[in-house]
């Protein structure tokens, strides 16, 4: 509600000013175009994220100041501190880079923004810049037309920088309009209480347009057409760098905890950066002097002393914060705590990297890890196993002989309560995220949801299993046990090599030959199942009742383990395309599968007495 307030109240005003000034017409309409613009630079650059930025990103922000060069680089080729912090908290929110990888990046992104302020006061009001918008404008919409996502990118950026060259051509005309009409100048405030006025109003401006650049840009025109005085110019800088904040607020209001961490830390620089400068203005406004002089730049070019104090400001903040970035991720920890990723709501899933297909992958990947950690849970405790004993070092055999004490859980509410809510969610996320992927990826998403199915089918099956497993396990007939107890073993088997598997990444390039020796063990054990069977039921030592009952539950243990293999296959693959390759090569042929399977019995023999049909 307060939002639609703030915007008619906006809407009134903007009226009522255009009504009595055509002046002010002409900068909001720079700026609206301006803004038009960044939107539409914005949308060019999203298409090249679709697996270059991520992978630069892997790469280049594992170390604190890589991450921070990263964050000048990224922010001075895109302009715009604003994307470049709302695809960081995406990328902390799917899990792709660490808190203090995302604090360095926004370190940078203010660093890099800086950049802006430099093309405009040395090149935008400089040239007649509108003659090089025309073109820019012209090329990009051409390209826009194109059906290819490359070239609808390419020319989603020209038209971005044609409008932002357009927007500042008004903006610079309405000014040099303004200054004949009436003289803003009568209104500079000197001293702190100018600073202090400024600082805010350069803050509601940047709130408002949700851009510092557009702020920066009718800043330094206003002050090229000498509306402004020069302190107040640097304390409306100053409000634009704290104001730019509002953007990663707003995009970590539906981030998980890590992305609201790094929202804060980007508040926490900004405010603390804005609070140095305003203590120390005027010394600020002496080494401004000092570097100006020794650049060349002319005593009356405020304009890009106004350039290089907000590079100043900036790179200070930077020198001051960086070392004490441990102690603001504490601080941020302390006061953000976090909390371990649930079953009832995605963790990982976050809409703003709808658009950028590597990040979406991860994400999804790590919710279905999220998805299949619970899974795991669920699955043990309904064949009356501790997962802390599948994840242990002891033997399966002994779990099986020793602990027949069976578990209580309504498998019916943790599939549909939890599990099936969040795969719910998981294939909406992937539904939406598909739409800008390449094949390739969409296929990897395929086999993500293909996971998590064979994750419900497996809990639909073990329900099943469940009612007779708690009824037979402590039958009074051994005969009856001891089937109950291979079934379970079977499984157990199976998890104990998947928990294997996940807990040591060195495995994952052998994994497709174990599973598979694997699968071929379990099409081993329904034979020797139904030849067991018909031998007790010939020697009388079970019912034909219990037969069949023996015979569904063995067919419900066959789905779930056939399943749990499958997930396996999936979510730990080897995911680069050269091991993957290796490891494929590792797939066996029928022969060479009884050869290792032979070979594997035997090594069994050698350890143990018991008859390997206890499988």
């Amino acid at each position: 509600m307060y939002r639609k307030i703030i915007l008619i109240t906006i809407l009134l005003i903007l009226s009522y000013g255009f009504w009595i000034s055509p002046n002010l017409k002409q900068i909001s309409a720079g700026v609206a175009i301006f803004l038009f613009g960044m939107l539409s630079l914005e949308e060019g650059f999203k298409a090249f994220t679709g697996g270059l930025l991520e992978n630069l990103l892997r790469n280049t922000t594992n170390k604190l100041w890589k991450s921070l060069s990263f964050g000048i680089v990224t922010t001075t080729l895109m302009q715009s501190s604003s994307l470049v912090s709302v695809i960081t908290i995406s990328f902390l929110s799917a899990g792709l880079i660490t808190l203090t990888s995302g604090i360095g990046i926004i370190f940078g992104a203010n660093l890099g923004t800086t950049t802006g302020a430099w093309l405009i006061a040395g090149f935008g009001l400089k040239i007649n810049i509108s003659a090089y918008a025309m073109p820019l404008l012209v090329f990009g919409i051409v390209l826009v037309l194109q059906k290819t996502r490359e070239l609808k990118g390419i020319g989603y950026v020209l038209a971005g920088m044609g409008f932002l060259f357009l927007g500042i051509h008004y903006m610079k005309e309405g000014f040099e309009a303004f200054r004949t009409t009436i003289d803003l100048g009568a209104y500079a405030i000197s001293g702190y209480a100018g600073v202090f006025l400024y600082t805010l109003v350069g803050i509601v401006a940047t709130v408002i347009m949700q851009s510092s650049h557009a702020t920066l840009v009718l800043i330094i025109t206003a002050l090229a057409g000498q509306l402004i005085s020069y302190e107040n110019a640097l304390a409306l800088a100053i409000g634009s760098n704290i104001g730019t904040t509002i953007t990663a607020i707003l995009g970590a209001i539906s981030a998980n905890v890590s992305g609201r961490r790094l929202a804060a830390a980007h508040v926490v620089f900004n405010v603390v950066t804005g609070l140095f400068a305003i203590a120390f203005i005027h010394q600020f406004i002496l080494l401004v002097e000092f570097i100006a002089s020794h650049l060349g730049i002319a005593a009356d070019n405020y304009t890009l002393k106004l350039a290089v104090f907000h590079t100043l400001f900036n790179l200070v903040g930077i020198i001051v914060m960086l070392p004490l970035t441990g102690k603001l991720m504490k601080l941020l920890k302390r006061l953000i705590p976090g909390h371990k990723a649930t079953i009832n709501r995605p963790y990982y899933l976050h809409h703003t990297v709808i658009e950028l297909p590597d990040t979406a992958l991860e994400a999804v990947r790590k919710e279905t890890m999220n998805l299949y950690d619970y899974f795991f849970g669920v699955i043990c405790r309904g064949l009356s196993l501790r997962v802390r004993d599948i994840y242990s070092d002891r033997p399966v055999r002994e779990v099986i002989a020793v602990d027949r004490t069976p578990i209580a859980i309504n498998i019916d509410e943790e599939y549909t309560d939890k599990i099936k809510n969040l795969y719910a969610q998981i294939v909406t996320f992937i539904s939406r995220a598909q739409v800008h992927m390449s094949q390739e990826q969409s296929n990897a998403m395929f086999e993500l949801q293909t996971a998590g199915r064979d994750m419900l089918e497996a809990i639909k099956s073990t329900k099943h299993l469940h009612k007779n497993l708690i009824h037979y396990m402590n039958d009074s007939n051994p005969y009856v046990r001891e089937e109950y107890a291979k079934i379970r073993y079977r499984l157990a088997s199976i998890l104990r090599r998947l928990a294997e598997i996940q807990t040591d990444s060195d495995e994952h390039g052998t994994e497709i030959l174990s599973l598979n020796i694997m699968r071929r063990e379990i099409e081993e054990a329904d034979q020797h199942f139904f030849k067991g069977i018909d031998q007790l039921i010939r020697e009388r030592h079970i019912s034909g009742k219990i037969a069949a009952s023996l015979m569904n539950d063995n067919t419900y243990a066959k789905n779930i383990a056939e399943n749990l293999l499958e997930i396996g296959h999936i979510l730990f693959k080897v995911r680069d395309s050269a091991l993957r390759e290796t490891e494929e090569s590792l797939m066996l042929s029928e022969r060479e599968m009884r050869d290792a399977l032979a070979s594997r019995k035997e090594k069994k023999k050698g350890k143990q007495s018991e008859n390997h049909q206890n499988y």
